[in-house]
């Protein structure tokens, strides 16, 4: 196996002409890549992230009680209970300083990957003028991983910047390597993206590494992006830590985003929020109230019955263990599996598949469909490539395991067996 996620990954980042994710959803190249092919069993899909687990049981009843919130609009902020629910879910979540402000360093999302998306672009409208004088007339940069959510890109190249991409070393337990982040980098940097556990490779960032992340970034004024949607699908015993715990009693130059679609299953809520520096929250508010979606009352009333509550947050954590201790009994010993810390995804090594015409995540893609009716996404769909057409996802293949015990149970044999 590479020593990093590219085959021939430079030592430092690079950035790069290909927008990769941001351009083109990689779901409709999956698409037009399977188009010419029938699936050879009932189909399946195992490509979206979109969790499968049951809604928790108080959804409808919440819903049905809040109905007269559709015949208003919302407040862009949100409701004071909604970002008062959330600031209190962090104070209990994470071992912080203290507990987010509600009123001036928490918003509700439509989603996290609409704020994800809108961030890059406030980040840049408020940089001072000591950071303007330093980029000076270098192109503005954004860093992020790679593979990276494809909202990251379209921010970063909706707020006029360079997207960097950061390496991504397997020794460094596939985290962007700070050692990368020079001097002169970051002193060109808007912001950096980072997500803890990552997608896919579902790594969870020790809380030194954190750390030394944000020292890094407040001392060259770069804004930090924490996507933590899948802080509550850990596998081991330990919870993530979450960056506002090593951002200090001031938060400064930080966001974390999260959101209920993994956390609850709720993926068709829509419903989102995020928390950090006061002063980034509350430019914010007042972008979003003339450039973004608001989130209908009835919504952020079941988002706070969830935020609320525990119980079906470890119901849902414990299935997905489960999952990935049939994972660990079918794919050990195969395409370099390992049992993630988080998340929901297998990133799987299928480098021997590689043809002429297909990258080797292509080729398995195809060869599933084709064979067992299973939908996978190819690894180069979630990265971007190099100025020389390297792509550090071509060798692998991201599975996610969203569906019911038992269908996971069926599915992964099915996928050995296709790829064998």
């Amino acid at each position: 196996m590479p020593d990093a996620l590219s085959p021939a990954a430079a030592a430092t980042p690079a950035t790069v002409p290909d927008p990769g994710p941001a351009a083109r959803s990689p779901f409709v190249r999956l698409t037009e890549l399977l188009a010419d092919l029938a699936p050879g069993k009932p189909a399946l899909s195992l490509a979206v992230g979109e969790p499968r687990h049951a809604m928790p049981g108080f959804v409808g009843e919440v819903l049905a009680g809040h109905l007269d919130g559709f015949g208003r609009y919302p407040a862009g902020k949100g409701l004071p209970e909604f970002r008062r629910a959330a600031g209190d879910w962090f104070a209990r979540r994470y071992a912080l300083a203290r507990a987010p402000d509600p009123e001036r360093e928490v918003l509700v999302l439509n989603g996290s990957r609409e704020g994800l998306f809108f961030a890059a672009l406030m980040a840049r409208r408020l940089l001072s003028p000591q950071k303007r004088a330093r980029i000076g007339a270098a192109e503005p940069a954004v860093l992020l991983p790679n593979p990276f959510y494809a909202a990251y890109g379209a921010g970063a190249e909706a707020a006029g910047c360079a997207s960097v991409d950061l390496p991504l070393p397997a020794a460094g337990g596939w985290l962007p390597d700070l050692d990368a982040l020079t001097p002169e980098l970051l002193d060109r940097s808007v912001a950096l993206y980072f997500a803890s556990p990552a997608n896919p490779q579902g790594t969870i960032a020790p809380r030194a590494y954190l750390e030394r992340l944000v020292a890094l970034c407040r001392a060259h004024e770069v804004m930090i992006f924490a996507d933590e949607c899948y802080s509550e699908i850990w596998l081991g015993e330990a919870p993530p830590t979450g960056i506002l715990e090593v951002a200090g009693p001031d938060f400064a130059g930080v966001v974390a985003f999260n959101s209920l679609s993994k956390r609850s299953s709720l993926p068709g809520l829509r419903c989102g929020f995020c928390a950090g520096e006061a002063r980034f929250i509350e430019a914010f508010a007042d972008f979003r109230n003339v450039a973004a979606p608001q989130v209908p009352e009835p919504l952020q009333w079941v988002g706070i019955a969830a935020l609320s509550d525990e119980a079906h947050v470890a119901a849902s954590r414990d299935l997905y263990r489960a999952k990935f201790d049939i994972a660990d009994e079918v794919l050990t010993g195969h395409f370099d599996y390992q049992r993630p810390d988080g998340g929901f995804f297998l990133w799987l090594n299928v480098a021997g598949l590689r043809t002429g015409r297909h990258s080797a995540g292509e080729e398995a893609a195809r060869r599933l469909w084709q064979r067992e009716g299973l939908r996978t996404v190819p690894g180069g769909y979630l990265c971007r490539g190099d100025a020389q057409g390297r792509n550090p996802g071509a060798d692998y293949l991201r599975i996610a395991l969203v569906q019911d015990l038992e269908t996971t149970r069926e599915a992964l044999p099915r996928l050995l067996a296709g790829l064998s």
